[in-house]
């Protein structure tokens, strides 16, 4: 079976993007049988988190929802990402065959700079980084929501060119699988949803608050008894991420809104129904997994000796590559 790897970041909690372009992948990967390795992209999440207080608890949190999402560590490999220090020296050794120009051309720096945020050196080399998570335990598969695919690409481009510079076979070269249903999930406001924007929602928050979120999506102005597009419309784009294109539920929803007659408050009932349906017996894990701290350390120390095993090998492979 293929080796699989990715990871999330813990600069805020997880939310619904996280869910639908990335956990439901990992669920369906981890049921077939591949060795999974999913992470807590700590480090990556330094171009961003400035609050080390945050970050501890960021992390753990991530950590629990992963578990709580189903994911089963007798059959993956959790870990944090800087209990795997190798990365960072391969970072570097990635860093010194990788142009200038395919950095300036990624998605992610480009997306922070039309968001007018300030860039630093670590989130223009964000994808090094993230090429070397991924090429340290010779990942085969990375599962990827759409908006994730030019990184992967870039992965397997600075792969291709440390081996070819170096004559070598180092660097196994990666393929990228992304989720069914690929569509970019939309945030509270429209946009793509992400923590950064602070336009996320949280499927663990408390029911009253998680709620009060949903009823505060954007939408337009149109009367309850106007036909509406339920391809135009945020509320809808979330219940399909979450429940399925060919789902029954998403199919009666989209007639009602060409049918005229339900208003936007009715599609966010609607939707806050399906996520407490959706997401009860997660919630339910995890409230359970608050109450084992201990439980959480150990699967941590053991997700994180795995993934270094295959992460020093990796490392001593390029080393000798590159004459050190």
């Amino acid at each position: 079976m293929p080796r699989v790897l990715s990871g999330i970041q813990p600069s805020g909690k997880m939310h619904l993007g996280n869910y639908a372009g990335a956990i439901r992948q990992f669920l369906d990967l981890q049921q077939s049988g591949a060795e999974v390795f999913i992470f807590v992209a700590s480090y990556h999440a330094l171009t961003s988190t400035r609050d080390p207080v945050a970050l501890r608890e960021n992390i753990r949190q991530v950590v629990i929802d992963y578990l709580a999402y189903g994911l089963d560590p007798a059959r993956t490999h959790i870990y944090v990402q800087h209990d795997v220090p190798e990365v960072c020296e391969l970072t570097w050794l990635l860093n010194c065959v990788c142009p200038m120009s395919w950095m300036e051309k990624a998605v992610s720096y480009k997306d922070k700079i039309a968001k007018g945020l300030s860039p630093s050196v670590g989130l223009f080399t964000y994808p090094i980084l993230q090429a070397a998570d991924i090429l340290a335990v010779d990942a085969e598969i990375v599962p990827v929501g759409r908006d994730q695919v030019q990184h992967l690409e870039l992965t397997r481009d600075i792969a291709a060119r440390f081996n070819e510079s170096y004559a070598s076979e180092t660097f196994t070269l990666p393929a990228y699988r992304l989720a069914a249903n690929a569509e970019t999930v939309p945030g509270i406001d429209g946009e793509k949803m992400s923590k950064s924007y602070g336009n996320t929602i949280d499927p663990f928050e408390e029911e009253k608050a998680l709620r009060k979120r949903i009823m505060s999506i954007t939408t337009d102005s149109a009367p309850m008894e106007a036909v509406k597009d339920p391809e135009t419309c945020t509320i809808f784009r979330i219940y399909r991420a979450v429940a399925g294109s060919a789902d029954q539920r998403t199919l009666d929803l989209a007639a009602r809104y060409r049918a005229g007659g339900m208003g936007y408050g009715h599609a966010k009932l609607a939707l806050f129904d399906l996520l407490m349906e959706h997401f009860g017996p997660a919630r339910a894990r995890r409230r359970e997994l608050m109450t084992r701290p201990e439980y959480v350390t150990q699967v941590l120390a053991d997700g994180a000796q795995a993934a270094r095993t295959l992460a020093r090998a990796t490392l001593l492979r390029a080393r000798a590559a590159v004459g050190l």
